[in-house]
């Protein structure tokens, strides 16, 4: 059965009095437990597109479902429950509380009982490479760490999915390899869905799929 399907999806904005087409009918269906990347140069659609994925925003055109629940139409309490509990984000900027130690920067995200935090807390921080700097501040660590600990949040509340917007942009090439090879392998240890939203085509080649826009349109896709 497949995660999200997209069908004929369009996605528009008035910009100025003019009309911005972000998305041009794009159709996709992806499976559970898939490993892909969305690429292409800037605007193409690739970030509009990973907003819909993650039901922060609604096409103006066509259909999407994530696990075969219509998005489009979905109450704000559906949306905010599915974000919380099947979705795990990862940002270009890594987001983390300055004032917060990387474990209490995990714990924060996470819905389960206040006794369990804790130690489900430092276990992902250990599924990271990270335990060590539990106890740090993001002002201590560097940009690899932080990333480290922005995947760690993201797994939070076991989600279904991890949606990944530029996650090596802000790293050095060594650090950026260092944190594909995460994602990497946290879809091959958890069977989790990563979809990796980048414009480096050495990233995109390590998914086991991927999906080229292109003014808004899907120019190729590898297929599932």
């Amino acid at each position: 059965m497949p995660l999200y399907e997209l069908e004929n999806v369009d996605r528009s904005y008035d910009r100025g009095g003019a009309t911005v087409h972000a998305l041009r009918g794009v159709s996709l269906t992806i499976q559970p437990g898939e490993l892909l990347s969305v690429e292409g140069p800037s605007g193409s659609g690739k970030s509009t597109l990973l907003q819909l994925l993650g039901a922060m925003d609604t096409p103006t055109a066509g259909r999407i479902a994530f696990d075969q629940q219509p998005l489009a139409g979905a109450s704000d309490k559906v949306l905010t429950g599915l974000r919380r509990d099947a979705l795990g984000f990862v940002f270009q900027q890594f987001n983390l509380i300055p004032t917060l130690t990387a474990v209490e920067n995990v714990e924060i995200a996470m819905t389960r009982p206040k006794g369990q935090r804790r130690a489900k807390a430092v276990e992902l921080l250990a599924s990271v490479g990270l335990v060590e700097r539990a106890d740090h501040l993001p002002g201590r660590m560097s940009g690899g760490e932080q990333q480290r600990v922005a995947i760690a949040r993201a797994l939070a509340n076991d989600p279904r999915v991890v949606l990944a917007d530029e996650p090596t942009g802000n790293l050095d090439s060594t650090t950026a390899q260092e944190i594909v090879d995460l994602l990497v392998d946290l879809n091959s240890a958890s069977s989790v869905t990563v979809v990796v939203v980048t414009h480096d085509d050495d990233v995109a080649s390590r998914m086991a799929r991927r999906v080229k826009l292109r003014s808004g349109e899907v120019l190729s896709d590898t297929g599932p």
